[in-house]
């Protein structure tokens, strides 16, 4: 039987599937709560900057038709750098690349959501939001911008596609 499409769920996490810690640059292990921690200390460090907090997942599929996914959250201090913290899992079974792609925003989007319910419980400088799909206007996944920029844009969200979407297309892509 088909397993319908949805964002990441509980029996999800509580099965393993779905990591529920993201590793820094040095290979540290930290909680969503660490992360947020992590980024609402270097936005303070500056907070005269601007900053861009960005959500990309990337994915690969797997020889066995499973797929690697890696989610990204990347904080941009813009005109000075940045940091970014990733997750990597295996869901299986994707047949089309429709499927992988709506996957790739959907896991984005419960993310971000997550994301957001953290930073409420912190004081931060004013900063951008945004959800980076891996689509673009050239290539197989042309077809899918309308309903992936849809999907993203009705849960409420800022979204980017390439060349703009470097949190899934350069990030995420890096540890995929």
């Amino acid at each position: 039987m088909k397993r319908e499409l949805t964002a990441i769920d509980d029996q999800d996490r509580k099965r393993g599937i779905i990591p529920e810690f993201f590793n820094d640059t040095v290979g540290n292990m930290l909680s969503l709560g660490l992360v947020v921690g992590e980024v609402a200390s270097f936005m303070r460090k500056d907070a005269l900057h601007r900053y861009r907090l960005t959500i990309g997942t990337d994915s690969e599929l797997l020889s066995n038709k499973n797929a690697d996914f890696v989610t990204a959250i990347v904080v941009h201090r813009i005109g000075n750098g940045g940091r970014y913290f990733y997750r990597r899992f295996e869901l299986g079974k994707f047949y089309t690349l429709r499927d992988r792609i709506i996957r790739e925003a959907l896991i984005s989007v419960d993310v971000a959501k997550d994301v957001l319910l953290e930073l409420k419980k912190v004081a931060l400088p004013d900063f951008e939001f945004e959800i980076h799909a891996d689509i673009g206007e050239y290539g197989p996944t042309k077809a899918l911008i309308q309903e992936v920029v849809g999907m993203v844009r009705a849960n409420n969200f800022e979204v980017k596609t390439k060349p703009e979407s470097y949190a899934a297309s350069n990030v995420a892509d890096r540890h995929v």
